[in-house]
């Protein structure tokens, strides 16, 4: 079971928006973080409100043939028929990266999944896990690539597909140089069962979407997890209200976002999303090239998209017959998606929360409520061999992320390595020199304040060249100790790598790699034990 649950501030760049809304029950009533959010995080007071979609039927046989193709389980078809007779659905989502991704998105699921069983079993209205995958983005280098940790160093997979800025989803496998992509992941993956369902999914007839979708409808088919692509004209058409009222509305959405970027400003936050004067929530398709290009509206009130202009009349026209040529961006997403599905609560990470914060205008405006956002399970996960080390040399999480660098935690561990009298010799000169030079600062200070000044940066000085004495006795014993910084390599690689947290770097696959089927029923275990921070979990 879990080791520990850390304040979710161990973890580095964490936002103070963040910070505040996952404090959200500690700040007073008439705080701003309380008004920007459908509900605190754990309050359960989402679960079993009504929601309601405006066709049930369309949208289930729609998700049933979508799953179908996605080679879902029965346990995911049971759930679309639920979503059919009035469930609710949780929701979270993610890019489609390649081979499943980091971490962090096996953790999303996990959490939905969590979230949707607590939810049922304490109201007695079905609540189901949907999976919402982000096909339509077209930020390619962030999904056309895995990282996975090899012998000494991070090594990173990459596809090598079309760098055109089209929707990433719809990329086909077929000219990449997928056999390489798959050995050397197989390779990394040290040849386990995980290997076989990568190929089994990632074929050259598949999407990039396409095969994400296989993936993880695969791993979670227990768990009846409804993947989801709504890249589509039928999900589309489905959402099509939202997507007309940002066409329509767009000036006074625009107005809503620049007054809340003000109030974020005011109360010491950022806005998540730049909104700058003319740009709107929506981008377009080029009819041919299939191109995303961001609409902007233009100071005569018609619209402009990659050079080209439209008028309302236009958009609203190619809204009506091509709907999936018109996609909603970041702000607008979620309120999309929420016309679709009956969604109870939506599951984001850190930045997806700081998104809501301005959602919440568009939300009210279009659809008057707003869903509520929980965070999603953070987690470090840790294998025995790595734990051994931790333990052999008492470094805990917190140490590691506090010393940042490979370089730096190997002086920790060289300075704990030290025999027991050179530590106190050390401690005995460094704390006399100290309390001297304070008394002796102290005292010339008082017979003038320059000599003070002066007296102070001797001190300092003389302090700098006592702390790089203890670096050299630490880079000594490192140096006599060739398993320390050894040590020290591998725990940065595996916990901590290119200095971000491991859910945020390292692919998921790689940990199903070492921990076989169980993981997903582990990380759902882990995710339904509600730790409000992030949590170690030995595997």
């Amino acid at each position: 079971m879990s080791e520990q649950c850390y304040p979710m501030t161990v973890l580095p760049h964490i936002s103070r928006l963040y910070a505040d809304y996952l404090a959200m029950a500690n700040a007073p009533a008439d705080a701003s973080v309380r008004l920007w959010f459908g509900s605190e995080p754990m309050t359960g007071g989402w679960m079993g409100r009504p929601v309601a979609v405006k066709d049930p039927d369309a949208v289930a046989d729609a998700l049933a043939r979508q799953s179908r193709e996605f080679g879902a389980g029965a346990r995911a078809l049971e759930n679309i028929e639920k979503l059919r007779g009035g469930a609710r659905a949780v929701v979270t989502g993610q890019q489609v990266g390649l081979f499943g991704g980091p971490l962090l998105t096996l953790l999303k699921a996990a959490t939905a999944v969590a979230r949707a069983k607590e939810a049922s079993a304490r109201t007695g209205v079905e609540h189901v896990p949907v999976f919402w995958l982000a096909t339509e983005d077209h930020d390619l280098e962030e999904v056309d690539q895995v990282s996975l940790p090899g012998k000494n160093t991070l090594e990173t997979i990459r596809l090598g597909l079309s760098s055109a800025p089209v929707p990433v989803g719809g990329l086909s496998l077929g000219g990449a140089n997928l056999e390489q992509a798959l050995d050397q992941a197989s390779e990394l993956l040290g040849w386990a069962p995980v290997s076989e369902l990568l190929r089994a999914c990632y074929t050259p007839e598949s999407t990039l979407g396409g095969a994400f979708a296989r993936f993880m409808a695969t791993l979670f088919a227990e768990h009846g997890l409804i993947v989801m692509d709504a890249a589509g004209a039928e999900f589309h058409g489905l959402g099509q209200s939202t997507l007309r009222f940002a066409i329509e509305q767009a000036a006074e959405l625009e107005q809503a976002l620049l007054a809340r970027t003000k109030e974020l400003e005011a109360d010491g936050y950022h806005a998540q999303v730049l909104v700058a004067a003319g740009h709107s929530l929506l981008f377009l398709l080029h009819e041919e090239t299939r191109e995303r290009q961001a609409l902007r509206r233009t100071a005569d009130g018609g619209w402009k998209a990659g050079g080209r202009a439209y008028t309302t009349a236009e958009l609203l026209e190619i809204l009506e017959k091509t709907p999936d040529r018109v996609s909603p961006n970041a702000l607008l997403r979620p309120v999309f998606q929420d016309t679709i599905l009956p969604v109870a609560a939506y599951i984001g990470g850190p930045a997806e929360i700081a998104y809501f914060a301005q959602s919440e205008v568009v939300y009210r405006a279009i659809l008057g409520r707003v869903t509520p956002v929980l965070p999603r399970f953070s987690a470090t996960l840790i294998e025995p061999a790595i734990a051994a080390v931790m333990d052999r040399h008492e470094i805990t999480l917190s140490d590691l992320f506090t010393a940042k660098t490979a370089e730096a935690l190997a002086q920790r561990l060289g300075a704990r390595a030290m025999p027991i009298e050179g530590k106190r010799k050390l401690a005995a000169v460094g704390n006399a020199m100290d309390a001297e030079l304070t008394a002796l600062t102290e005292y010339l200070g008082a017979m003038d304040a320059s000599l003070g000044r002066s007296a102070t940066i001797s001190g300092n000085k003389m302090r700098y060249q006592m702390n790089r004495l203890r670096r050299m006795a630490a880079t000594f014993e490192v140096q006599k100790e060739a398993s320390l910084r050894k040590h020290a390599d591998a725990l940065v690689l595996q916990l901590f790598p290119d200095g971000h947290p491991q859910e945020r770097v390292l692919g998921g696959v790689w940990f199903l790699s070492r921990c076989g089927e169980g993981l997903v029923d582990r990380l759902v275990e882990e995710a339904g034990l509600m730790c409000v921070g992030h949590t170690v979990v030995r595997v």
